[in-house]
């Protein structure tokens, strides 16, 4: 049994990292200022004699640093983020403030304390607009906001604790994460997720080109899972991976997902393709596997007929 603290627990992936790790027998602390995670996402874990919560921001002067004083936990798993790409954009200074700012008070709190882990959720968001498919993690890195920006600087602070302190850091860099949870209404919200509430409301989809387009989508309980492994198992080294499928999935392929559930519903309109918009992005797994033993086991088909059937 192991005790972890979780940043950002009541979020789409903290809680679900939260749960797993209840479930394999371990301690947990959360951590959450509810500025974007909800209560209720803890409901099964709040049960739980081996949870606890404390509401509070991490940049709140010597708030985590005392909340390990007190605990001396065997790992932190670092899921509290401003978590849109948007909003990065719109307020760089909260992007900073809560993506960059933040990670370092958790890992010096780390450091001073003695905590010997940490799992950090990074994001693919750190090749900006790669179009290697594979994408590696040697891909060349290029953000495209200050949110990947962030998120990169915020592995290289991490990685200069674990080099210089001893640390054991895992940087996390997820593709696209899909599930239960997920709120359809965050401008982070993943298309899968605005799909499926448009498609439960009977409501029309619009897809934004042909619909040919790829993306690695992931599920949470995966992703979890990998979090979980990086803070639990002996014998893991520092370092970074994608936490990705391996396989391309098209928008019009979870369309027919979908369309298979809701029969009768309208088939979807199309509209020009967004400024921006990336058409494939597709994650190399190899990494995460040497590195952790991982390999995901929810498929796509399975993890939308889960998220169709708990709406």
């Amino acid at each position: 049994m192991s005790h972890i603290i979780v940043t950002g627990a009541a979020g789409f992936i903290g809680s679900h990292t939260v749960d797993q790790l209840l479930a394999a027998g371990h301690l947990v602390t959360g951590v959450d200022n509810f500025r974007t995670g909800r209560r209720s996402n803890l409901n099964g874990a709040s049960a739980s004699k081996n949870f606890a919560l404390h509401e509070f921001d991490l940049t709140t002067p010597g708030a985590f640093d005392h909340l390990l004083a007190e605990t001396r936990p065997d790992a932190v798993i670092h899921l509290a983020a401003l978590v849109s790409v948007q909003e990065s954009m719109a307020n760089p200074d909260l992007n900073y403030t809560l993506n960059l700012h933040a990670t370092h008070l958790v890992a010096e709190a780390a450091r001073v304390h003695g905590v010997k882990r940490i799992v950090f959720a990074s994001s693919a968001a750190v090749y900006g607009d790669a179009t290697e498919r594979p994408i590696r993690e040697s891909t060349t890195k290029r953000p495209i906001s200050p949110y990947g920006a962030a998120k990169l600087a915020s592995e290289a602070i991490l990685l200069g604790h674990a080099a210089a302190f001893g640390l054991t850091v895992r940087c996390h860099r997820y593709f696209n994460v899909f599930g239960p949870r997920q709120d359809p209404a965050s401008s982070y919200s993943g298309v899968i997720s605005v799909f499926e509430r448009r498609f439960r409301e009977g409501k029309p989809v619009t897809i934004y080109g042909d619909g040919r387009q790829t993306r690695d989508f992931i599920s949470v309980h995966d992703v979890a899972r990998a979090n979980v492994i990086a803070a639990t198992r002996s014998g893991i080294g520092s370092g970074v991976a994608n936490i990705c499928t391996g396989r391309p999935t098209s928008l019009l392929d979870v369309i027919t997902v979908f369309r298979a559930h809701y029969v009768g519903s309208a088939a979807p309109s199309h509209a020009a393709p967004r400024h921006g918009d990336i058409i494939h992005s597709l994650g190399a797994p190899e990494e995460a596997s040497a590195a952790l033993d991982f390999r995901t086991e929810v498929g796509v088909e399975a993890g939308l007929q889960e998220l169709i059937h708990s709406g």
